[in-house]
């Protein structure tokens, strides 16, 4: 054991928190991993929490315990180190004061940091501890994503100006590898995304800045970037569009491609989408995983009439059954699910999609390509020489679509598909509008099922609060007095914003012969809705207040996902 390690032992064993069986954890788990620093090795074998560790270690060293939510360094105090010394060391200046610059680490014990910091910042350097995960949120929050990789292209200074020439066109990225700038900081970007959980990213050219924006639980948010990002919008545009094959001198028309990447072994499909600006082409990607963990019936969230009426519907031999909602409302997730749940050796299920969002295995999955007339008609009409049990297609968009949808089904074939209403009842006149004959939709359909997506409150930091009835339209008794709201301020496992993840709302529609009547006479869709309301059918609002009352979600988000309701 080196000096310092012993020196280290020693205050170890001042603090208090470790035993003699602790501290000899900690010392034989370093021997084991030789590259294994002291700070890791404590927090791995010492079996204590890290914020309790750096307090403790703080005063036995006389260093602060800094809380980094309540610090808001000033500009010239971050520009006292380059950005690729902050990433390097994993530190955030906080404060200059009588010539000494005070910086937060997560490693009390890190000598070499020390003198590096002295020479990257050019005067004595103070050291204060936190957590490590927070100082990497206060890192981003404060230098934005990738900041180190943008300082680099800037001192390269292959990227100095932003104008019609200033693109990766220009450079050879193949022969600098994998550590060039431009490749690490949309890596970056990307990874930082799927992290939170993102389903879209939008790179949005403005005047003064190139705007960043992750789409997480259906809401976008802002993310920090450096501020002379803005310069290097044309690079950074320009290795996207190489990424998804798209042509990098085009810039007046859109333009689709797609990305295929691998984030912590799992292998993730981008959807790229390109749209010219007054400023430069705004940038959207979707991001898809390839395979599939997919969601079980039992976990999308019916209630227990719901449940039912789909089990039924899908284990039909033939008929349609329609999920209608707008984009981004989760029906492709729902598809997915009842697919896999009749997705058995007896049954054959070809899927026509566009694109294909996740694979899934034992069923034959056709992607559409207009450019050489595959569509979803002549995609149909293939399918029913190649006998099959089960046929999804991504979406009825006209009628010769939806009248070989509805000539399967009536041929013995169970069909299953989306359509872009407000509401389960909406599907009818749609497809009427669509030119299909009522008489045909009656006996073709078997049901609609209506969607939105809400977000669940936070299960760490929800608070719950008196019911007040004035916000409830309910034909029936509350099932609770008492909500649950989101905190104000949020905490970390949900980034501030009160949720986290989302749950999907329901409205089942089941066709009986009442139904069918109603379709034959043309009437419209709120008469349908009625009957069908009459016949236990919930509304998606009503749905949304039962996972009110269980404490899934709240009364504004429930207020704003329905609110055509």
């Amino acid at each position: 054991m080196t000096e310092t390690s012993t020196l280290a032992m020693g205050i170890l064993r001042s603090t208090g928190l470790y035993s003699a069986d602790a501290l000899d954890r900690i010392e034989r788990g370093r021997e084991s991993n030789p590259g294994m620093g002291l700070v890791e090795a404590v927090l791995k074998f010492g079996g204590t929490k890290e914020a309790e560790f750096l307090q403790k270690t703080g005063e036995a060293l006389g260093l602060d315990f800094v809380d980094l939510e309540k610090v808001q360094p000033r500009p010239d105090v971050l520009g006292k180190l380059p950005a690729s010394a902050v990433y390097q060391y994993n530190v955030l200046p906080i404060r200059f004061s009588d010539g000494v610059l005070t910086v937060v680490s997560a490693d009390p014990f890190s000598t070499v940091a020390g003198d590096g910091l002295r020479l990257a910042s050019g005067c004595p350097v103070k050291i204060a501890l936190a957590p490590r995960e927070e100082i990497d949120k206060a890192v981003k929050k404060f230098y934005g994503v990738g900041a180190d990789a943008i300082e680099k292209m800037i001192e390269d200074g292959r990227y100095s100006v932003d104008d019609d020439d200033g693109s990766i066109s220009k450079i050879d990225v193949g022969a600098e590898g994998e550590e060039a700038s431009i490749v690490k900081f949309v890596n970056r970007i990307i990874a930082e995304a799927d992290r939170q959980g993102a389903t879209d990213i939008h790179i949005e050219p403005q005047e003064t800045e190139l705007r960043i924006r992750y789409r997480i639980d259906g809401m976008l948010h802002k993310v920090d970037v450096p501020p002379q990002l803005n310069r290097l919008k044309s690079a950074i545009i320009s290795r996207i569009k190489v990424m998804s094959n798209l042509d990098i001198a085009e810039k007046r028309l859109p333009m689709d491609g797609r990305i295929g990447i691998r984030i912590g072994g799992e292998d993730i499909d981008i959807r790229v989408s390109t749209m010219p600006g007054a400023w430069g082409e705004s940038i959207s990607l979707r991001l898809l995983a390839k395979a599939g963990n997919f969601v079980k019936m039992t976990d999308l969230g019916f209630n227990d009439r719901d449940f039912r009426v789909v089990d039924k519907i899908i284990r039909r031999p033939n008929g349609i059954f329609l999920v209608t909602g707008p984009t981004g409302s989760g029906k492709s997730t729902s598809l997915y699910s009842f697919l896999h749940e009749v997705n058995t050796m007896d049954v054959r299920i070809l899927t026509a999609e566009d694109p294909i969002e996740y694979q899934m295995d034992g069923i034959i999955q056709v992607q559409m390509n207009k450019d050489i007339g595959l569509d979803f008609a002549r995609t149909l009409r293939a399918f029913l020489r190649q006998d099959p049990d089960k046929i999804m297609v991504g979406e009825i968009r006209d009628r010769e679509t939806a009248e070989i949808a509805i000539n399967a089904s009536l041929t013995g074939h169970m069909v299953f598909s989306t359509l872009h209403t407000n509401t389960a009842a909406g599907a009818f006149p749609r497809l009427t509008d669509m030119g299909v004959e009522p008489f045909l939709i009656a006996s073709a359909v078997a049901g609609v099922m209506g969607q939105r997506l809400c977000r669940r409150l936070c299960p760490k930091c929800r608070r719950e609060v008196p019911l007040d009835m004035k916000w409830y339209d309910l034909p029936y008794p509350p099932a609770a007095q008492t909500v649950f709201e989101p905190e104000e301020k949020g905490c970390d496992g949900c980034s501030r914003t009160g949720y986290k993840g989302r749950r999907a709302l329901f409205e089942v529609l089941e066709v009986d012969e009442d139904i069918e009547g109603a379709i034959i006479r043309r009437e419209n869709a709120t008469q349908i809705q009625h009957l069908s309301l009459e016949k236990g059918m919930k509304t998606l609002r009503e749905d949304g207040w039962a996972k009110v009352f269980k404490g899934v979600t709240s009364i504004s988000e429930i207020r704003r996902v329905t609110e055509d309701q």
